[in-house]
């Protein structure tokens, strides 16, 4: 079950970096709520995820998930550029925090 927590509270990293960027340096009230709502909501998972999964673990697996999710949608979304060498090293990190996870 914490896993899941884990899992959520990384996608939550990825939507509220993606309200930041939409808030427009906090001056869009509707996407600056989004951003306190997700950054809230990933806070408290990860938090209940740490009661049993190895603190160390859990924040590589949360950063890993939300800065391989934020480069991706930085991609799809907002045209940022996406090279080969990028591609190698956020494969490389999901393959980390799958190791992690097999191995935690």
């Amino acid at each position: 079950m914490n896993w899941i927590c884990l899992i959520f509270a990384g996608l939550l990293e990825i939507g509220f970096t993606t309200c930041l960027k939409l808030s427009d340096n906090f001056s869009n009230l509707k996407w600056t709520l989004g951003f306190i709502v997700c950054i809230v909501f990933s806070f408290v998972l990860i938090n209940k995820a740490t009661q049993t999964i190895p603190l160390g673990t859990a924040y590589a697996v949360w950063t890993g998930i939300g800065a391989a999710g934020t480069v991706i949608v930085g991609a799809f979304f907002f045209s940022e550029p996406l090279s080969f060498i990028r591609m190698f090293f956020i494969t490389t990190l999901i393959a980390s925090v799958v190791g992690l996870k097999a191995f935690a």
